[in-house]
C-alpha cells in the first residue's frame, strides 16, 4: 500500500500568515481611530475612510486577483501582493496626513485581494484532498487568530507605543515571509497555463461593477440610503454588474465561470458566507465600540474584552477542519451559523448600559465556537463543490461574496443603529446597538437554512486519492 503524502506544513504555514496579517488589518485599525485623529485631525468622516479605503479596495479587487494569479502564476502573483501590502504598511505608518494614510490603506487592500484568495489556491493545490480538512483548519486558526487579536493588539499599541505601529507591525512579518515563499511555493496556474487569455473586459466590468456596488453601501452610513449619491452608485454597480455576467456567459475564457453558480453546493456555500459576514461583521463593528463608548473602558481593555469570542476560532477552527473532512460540512456549518444567530439575539437581550462582563462571557464564546465550526469548512466546501481546475476562480469568487457581505452588514446595521441611538451618548449608543444586533442575528438564522443545501459527506476516502476531488472538467454535480 503507498505511504500517504507527505504532509506540505511549510506551506500551510506561509500561507496562513498572508491571512493571519490581511485579516489583522481588517479590525486592528478600529481602536486606534481617536488617536489617528489627535495626531492627524480630520473629520469624523475622514477618520471612518482609514477603515472604509482598506475595506473597499479589498472588495473590490479580489476577484481581480484571483484571475491575474491563473494567468501569470499564482505564487508570482503572491508575492507581489504580500509586497505591495507590506509596503504600503511602511507608508501607512510614515503618512503625515489623513490623506495619505488613506490612500495608503486602500493600497493595503489592494495587496490583501490580491494574496487572499491565492492563499486557498495554492494550499488546494499543494494539499492532497484527503488531507485537505487538516490544512483549511490550519489555515482558518493562523487566519482567525488576526481577527481575535486584531482588537487587543490594536488597544495595547495605542496604549503602549504609538498607532503607527499597528502598521509597522507587518513590515517585518511580510520581509521575513516574501524570501521564504517564493523558495517554498511552487508555482501552479489556472486551466490553460501561462497561455490562459486573460479576460480584460470581465476585469473591467467587474472591478467597476464592485467598486460601484461597494462604494454605495459604505457612502450609505453618511448620506443615508436615499441619496442621489448612493443611489446612483448602486445602480451603477449593479448595471455593471449585470453587463459582467452578461460578458462572462458568452466570452470563451470567463475570469469567472458562471457554471460554477449551476452547482446548488456552490451557490448555498457562498450564501452562507454572505450572511455570516453580514451578521457577524456587521455585529461585530458596533460592539467592539461598545466597551469604549457605553461603558468607558480604553481601547486595550475593549480589546482584550472582545477575546471569548474572537479567540475561539483559533483553537476550534482546525478541530472543524478535521471533522469536516469525517463528516462533511453541512453538519459543522448549519450548527456554526444556528450558534451565532442564538448568541447574538442572546447578547441583544442581556446587554445595557450597567450589563456585568461577565453575563456577556457565555454568548461571546458561543459566538466565537460558531464562527469556528464555519470558517475552516466553509472554505473545504468551496474547494468540494468546484472542479479543481477552477479553485482560484472559485476562491475568489468566495472571498469577494463573502467580503461584500461583510460592508452590507456593517452599513445596514449602522443605519439602523443611527435610526434609534448615536454616539452621543453612552445610552444612546446602547440603544442603537440593541436595535441592530437581533437583525444581524436574523441573517445568521437564514445563513443556518442555507447551510442545509451545502456540501454533505464527503467522497470516499479511494475516490479522493484518485481523482483528488471532481474531476477536471467533471460537470458540477450536486450529489448529497
Amino acid at each position: 500500500m503507498p505511504a500517504p503524502p507527505a504532509f506540505p506544513l511549510r506551506t500551510v504555514v506561509i500561507v496562513a500568515l498572508a491571512v493571519f496579517m490581511t485579516a489583522l488589518d481588517n479590525l486592528v485599525v478600529g481602536v486606534a481611530l481617536p488617536s489617528i485623529q489627535r495626531d492627524l485631525g480630520g473629520s469624523l468622516e475622514s477618520l471612518e475612510w482609514t477603515v472604509n479605503a482598506y475595506t473597499l479596495a479589498f472588495a473590490v479587487f479580489l476577484l481581480t486577483g484571483a484571475a491575474l494569479g491563473d494567468r501569470f502564476g499564482r505564487r508570482r502573483m503572491f508575492l507581489l501582493g504580500l509586497g505591495i501590502f507590506t509596503g504600503a504598511s511602511a507608508v501607512a505608518a510614515l503618512a503625515p496626513s489623513i490623506e495619505l494614510l488613506v490612500a495608503a490603506r486602500a493600497i493595503q487592500g489592494i495587496g490583501a485581494a490580491i494574496v487572499t484568495p491565492l492563499t486557498l489556491t495554492i494550499l488546494a493545490d499543494a494539499v492532497p484532498a484527503q488531507r485537505r480538512g487538516l490544512a483549511i483548519g490550519l489555515w482558518g486558526g493562523i487566519g482567525g487568530l488576526g481577527v481575535a487579536v486584531g482588537p487587543a493588539v490594536g488597544g495595547a499599541v495605542v496604549e503602549g507605543l504609538h498607532w503607527s505601529w499597528i502598521f509597522w507591525l507587518n513590515v517585518p512579518i511580510g520581509l521575513a515571509l516574501l524570501p521564504i515563499a517564493r523558495r517554498e511555493l511552487r508555482e501552479s496556474f489556472g486551466p490553460g497555463g501561462a497561455s490562459t487569455p486573460l479576460d480584460r473586459p470581465g476585469l473591467l466590468l467587474v472591478t467597476g461593477g464592485l467598486f460601484g456596488l461597494t462604494f454605495g453601501v459604505i457612502r450609505s452610513q453618511v448620506l443615508g440610503w436615499g441619496s442621489t449619491t448612493v443611489v446612483a452608485s448602486l445602480a451603477v454597480g449593479v448595471l455593471l454588474l449585470g453587463a459582467f455576467l452578461a460578458w462572462e456567459r458568452r466570452t470563451p475564457a470567463p475570469m469567472l465561470p458562471l457554471g460554477l453558480f449551476r452547482s446548488v453546493r456552490f451557490s448555498a456555500t457562498n450564501g452562507l458566507s454572505f450572511a455570516m459576514f453580514f451578521g457577524m461583521f456587521g455585529s461585530i463593528f458596533l460592539l467592539s465600540q461598545f466597551f469604549q463608548i457605553a461603558q468607558g473602558y480604553g481601547p486595550l481593555e475593549a480589546g482584550l474584552r472582545t477575546l471569548p469570542w474572537t479567540g475561539m476560532p483559533v483553537l476550534i477552527a482546525p478541530i472543524a477542519g478535521i471533522l469536516s473532512d469525517r463528516i462533511g460540512a453541512r453538519p459543522l456549518l448549519v450548527t456554526g451559523m444556528a450558534l451565532q444567530a442564538v448568541a447574538l439575539f442572546w447578547i441583544s437581550q442581556v446587554s445595557s448600559l450597567t450589563v456585568p462582563y461577565g453575563e456577556l462571557v457565555p454568548p461571546f464564546v458561543l459566538a466565537g465556537v460558531g464562527m469556528a465550526l464555519v470558517f475552516a469548512p466553509v472554505a473545504g466546501a468551496v474547494l468540494a463543490s468546484a472542479p479543481p481546475e477552477l479553485a482560484g476562480k472559485a476562491s475568489g469568487a468566495t472571498n469577494a461574496i463573502r467580503e461584500t457581505g461583510g460592508v452590507f452588514g456593517v452599513a445596514v446595521l449602522a443605519t439602523i443603529f443611527a435610526s434609534h441611538g448615536s454616539h452621543a451618548t453612552p445610552q444612546g449608543f446602547t440603544d442603537g446597538l440593541l436595535a441592530a444586533l437581533p437583525v444581524g442575528a436574523a441573517v445568521l438564522a437564514v445563513g443556518a437554512v442555507i447551510g442545509l443545501l451545502a456540501p454533505g459527506r464527503p467522497a470516499p476516502a479511494a475516490a479522493v486519492a484518485e481523482g483528488g476531488g471532481a474531476p477536471a472538467g467533471a460537470p458540477l454535480a450536486d450529489p448529497a
